[in-house]
């Protein structure tokens, strides 16, 4: 496979028991297949010579802009990292692959949230969102109202008079 930066060819290295595909000797970037990120993104996950290479690497220099998927030729999204607040990463909503650039698979695992931060940060982004907040009090008006109607016709429904209630 062709890296989707520099265009040279990616060899495949075990980063203990997930095989990533590397741009060893180009840009430095990794290619996760689908699912094979999750197994690597947090600070304990993987092992070996490989990975502790692909962790030592300098930043990227510069904004590559949109890159295609070196799979499906499409090109990628680029979006913060789910799991992070701050790493963007590149993901192909055909495949599921991610690219990560020389420095992102450290900096993810870095800026790692638990499960705890990451209900907080996304309750501090929704809490921001207008659209959000009126969507949620329309929500529960309904709720109420759903309820009133409810038991204001409850003596029209048949299980009123069977069951006395």
């Amino acid at each position: 496979m062709k890296c989707p930066i520099c265009g040279k060819e990616m060899i495949v290295e075990d980063f203990g028991g997930v095989l990533v595909d590397v741009c060893k000797f180009g840009c430095k970037g990794l290619w996760f297949d689908w699912m094979e990120l999750v197994k690597l993104d947090e600070e304990n996950e993987g092992l070996g010579a490989a990975l502790a290479e692909a962790l030592d690497q300098p930043p990227s220099t510069g904004s590559q802009g949109k890159i295609k998927c070196p799979k499906c030729g499409i090109p990628m999204y680029r979006h913060v990292h789910l799991r992070t607040k701050e790493v963007i990463v590149d993901e192909c909503g055909q495949c599921g692959g991610f690219f990560l650039d020389s420095s992102e698979l450290k900096a993810t695992r870095d800026r790692y949230m638990s499960d705890q931060e990451e209900e907080e940060y996304l309750n501090s982004q929704l809490a921001e969102m207008p659209d959000y907040q009126l969507a949620k009090k329309n929500v529960e008006e309904m709720k109420k109202r759903n309820e009133a109607v409810r038991k204001y016709t409850k003596f029209i429904r048949l299980s009123y008079y069977m069951t006395g209630k």
